[in-house]
């Protein structure tokens, strides 16, 4: 019954994995972003410079400039994610290998992201 499909309900099965082209789009959606956000982070970086840890704090107090940044680590944390997770689904083998991996992949990214989040927040709010 299976070759009674039409191309269609094929395409719509989403292939072996079953994401589709979802993470396609995401990875390349969020490389665009961060190819914004790395020339505002380089610019506001070349701004700071020769300034003392003062004047940097009083930056990152800037709303737009702590969003930026918030941003910044967000989306390059989860951009970095999902290029492991491509990695990790292409070398590792074995299924307990590529859960294993999959499962530090994404508990590394939150605790980076955490610790990142954090750094910003008590800068940002002078803590």
């Amino acid at each position: 019954m299976r070759d009674m499909e039409t191309p269609l309900k094929k395409v719509r099965g989403l292939g072996a994995a079953r994401e589709g082209t979802g993470g396609f789009w995401r990875q390349r959606v969020s490389g665009l972003a961060l190819a914004v956000l790395t020339l505002f982070v380089v610019g506001w970086i070349w701004s700071l410079k020769g300034a003392g840890f003062a004047e940097v704090r009083a930056s990152l107090a800037h709303p737009l400039v702590a969003i930026a940044m918030a941003l910044f680590i967000v989306i390059s944390l989860d951009h970095m994610r999902l290029g492991m997770k491509e990695i990790i689904e292409d070398y590792a083998h074995s299924q307990g290998n590529r859960l294993g991996l999959s499962i530090l992949n994404t508990f590394f990214t939150v605790a980076v992201g955490g610790v990142c989040l954090f750094a910003l927040a008590k800068l940002a709010f002078g803590g």
